[in-house]
C-alpha cells in the first residue's frame, strides 16, 4: 500500500472527509508552488473547515423547512409600505437574534410578508444561526400529535432548540380554543430563550377574537411584543399586479 493510500485510510479513520476529497490536488498544488510544511497543513485543515461548514449549512437549511428560496436581492421594496430596506438592512447584523427579539410582520395577503420571513431565515442560516419555519396551521397540527407520533416530536425538539422560529400565516385559518392553548404554551417556553419571526394578516386587536380567549391573547401579546421590532405593512397584492400586468400585455 502506498503512502497516499495509507494516508487516506488515516483521514477516513480520523472522519475528515474534506481533507481526503481534494488531498491529491493539495499535494500536486503543494508541490509546484514549494510550499512549506506549515503552509501545506494549514491549507488542507482549512479545507476540512470548508467541507463542514458547507455540510452543515446543507443540513441546516434542510432542517429549516423553507417552503420556497426567497430572498432579499429580489424583493420589490417600492411596492411595499411599511418597511424600508434600510430597516431590513438593520436587522441583518442578527442583534435581534441575540437578544432573543421578534420581528412582526402584519399586513393584508400578497404584499411580501412570507418573502422576507423567509430572506431574514436564509440570511440568518448563513450567518450560522439555526432556523425553523412552519406555517401556523401546520405548527398546530405538530403540537397535537407531539405526543403520539415520533416525527412531531423531533421537530418540536427542533424548534425549541433553534434560534430562531418563523411562523408564518397567524390569522388565516381559524383554531379551536384547544389548540389556542397549545400555541400559547410553545410561545411561553421560547419566550426569552428564542427569536421568532411572525407573518399575519390579523392586527393585534383581532388575536382575542382569533384565539378565543382575552385573557390568554393578552398574556400571548405581551410575551410575543415583548422585546419586538413591529412592521405594518400595506401595499397591492404582488398577485393582483402580476395580474393586472398580463392583462395589459394581452
Amino acid at each position: 500500500m502506498t503512502n497516499y493510500k495509507e494516508t487516506l485510510n488515516i483521514l477516513s479513520a480520523l472522519k475528515l472527509k474534506g481533507m481526503s476529497e481534494k488531498l491529491e490536488d493539495k499535494i500536486n498544488a503543494a508541490e509546484k508552488r514549494k510550499m512549506s510544511y506549515l503552509s501545506f497543513l494549514k491549507s488542507i485543515l482549512e479545507m476540512e473547515i470548508e467541507y463542514r461548514t458547507q455540510k452543515r449549512l446543507k443540513r441546516n437549511f434542510a432542517g429549516a423547512h423553507f417552503p420556497v428560496e426567497k430572498h432579499l436581492g429580489n424583493f420589490e421594496f417600492k411596492y411595499c409600505k411599511g418597511i424600508t430596506k434600510r430597516e431590513i438592512q438593520g436587522l441583518l447584523d442578527f442583534s435581534f437574534i441575540d437578544n432573543h427579539e421578534n420581528v412582526l410582520l402584519f399586513g393584508p395577503p400578497g404584499i411580501g410578508k412570507t418573502h422576507l420571513s423567509i430572506a431574514l431565515g436564509y440570511e440568518a442560516l448563513q450567518s450560522g444561526y439555526t432556523v425553523c419555519f412552519e406555517k401556523m396551521n401546520s405548527l398546530i397540527k405538530l403540537l397535537k400529535t407531539v405526543d403520539i407520533q415520533r416525527t412531531s416530536a423531533f421537530r418540536i425538539n427542533r424548534i425549541l432548540k433553534s434560534d430562531l422560529l418563523i411562523i408564518d400565516e397567524i390569522g388565516y385559518t381559524p383554531i379551536d380554543k384547544k389548540e389556542a392553548n397549545y400555541f400559547f404554551n410553545i410561545i411561553s417556553e421560547l419566550y426569552e430563550r428564542n427569536s421568532i419571526i411572525i407573518t399575519s394578516n390579523k392586527p393585534f386587536e383581532s388575536w382575542a377574537e382569533m384565539l378565543g380567549d382575552e385573557i390568554m391573547t393578552t398574556a400571548l401579546l405581551d410575551r410575543i411584543l415583548h422585546h419586538a421590532h413591529i412592521f405594518s405593512l400595506s401595499g397591492e397584492s404582488y398577485r393582483i399586479r402580476k395580474f393586472k400586468k398580463s392583462k395589459k400585455e394581452v
